[in-house]
């Protein structure tokens, strides 16, 4: 049995995952929504100290207990910095990534060293890079007001009472996990892996990473391999509240190698 380890983003955390879960859970498959420590039902244990290198920890300890031979270790957005982290230490237990509508975190960045040195959407840029000097106690970034939610989230898709969820459990996010930088050595390129585009609103999908990959990107020619595949979904940033079953497929998609390949830079 394939178990599925599922990582929020910023400002969630298990809860997020609830209708994917449960879909994941009917096809048969043991399924593992986590809560990294100062987030979600866990936000009373956040504290100054509460940085990256905690949250890779929690997923370390997660997969040492799940019970099923294989891992799909999903990261969504700020998580895959931590998923691809604890992957790392748990090589022989990792059966495949999957990026769901996020970066590729880099050795030697943090989130917001790589949001700064990388990230062309400058509006984009500079709200992640405000939201971090705004926060309290000198640790502490705030949830976003429900407007914001809806100026900077990409949230299309997502129902009334998805946004109601989202106001009402988010939480604030420590701003160690945004600034402390990711120490990888590579050995991930050796998983499976799959990228999830989510192409409502974004900034990237198969058709613009193929034409990288052909004019001769550095970053994207290692994605030219037959262990990487690519989904897309036709909504905002937010799928597992906007397309819930569709996303649950695509992971069981993934979970069996499927999904388009790339073609290499002539």
């Amino acid at each position: 049995m394939t178990a599925f380890v599922l990582v929020s983003g910023g400002y969630t955390g298990g809860w997020i995952w609830r209708d994917v879960a449960a879909r994941l859970r009917e096809s048969g498959a043991e399924v593992h929504p986590v809560t990294l420590t100062g987030t979600g039902e866990r936000r009373h244990l956040a504290g100054p100290g509460t940085d990256l290198a905690l949250h890779i920890e929690d997923l370390v300890q997660v997969i040492d207990h799940v019970e099923a031979p294989e891992v799909v270790l999903v990261g969504y957005c700020y998580g895959i910095y931590p998923a691809v982290a604890a992957a790392e230490r748990r090589m022989d237990r990792v059966a495949r990534i999957v990026y769901l509508d996020s970066p590729m975190p880099q050795d030697g960045y943090s989130v917001l060293g790589q949001v700064q040195e990388q990230m062309a959407d400058e509006a984009t840029k500079d709200r992640m890079l405000q939201q971090a000097e705004r926060a309290e106690d000198g640790w502490r970034i705030p949830v976003p007001t429900g407007e914001e939610w809806q100026a900077w989230g990409n949230l299309a898709g997502v129902s009334e009472e998805g946004l109601e969820r989202l106001r009402r459990l988010a939480s604030p996010q420590p701003l160690g996990t945004l600034i402390q930088p990711m120490e990888l050595s590579g050995a991930t390129a050796k998983l499976p892996t799959t990228g999830v585009f989510c192409t409502d609103g974004g900034t990237m999908d198969i058709a613009t990473l193929e034409a990288l990959v052909a004019s001769g990107a550095p970053l994207v020619q290692d994605l030219v391999d037959p262990r990487v595949g690519f989904f897309e979904l036709a909504t905002g940033h937010w799928p597992m509240l906007s397309t819930p079953d569709e996303l649950a497929e695509v992971l069981l998609r993934a979970a069996a190698d499927e999904g388009h390949r790339l073609t290499g830079a002539p």
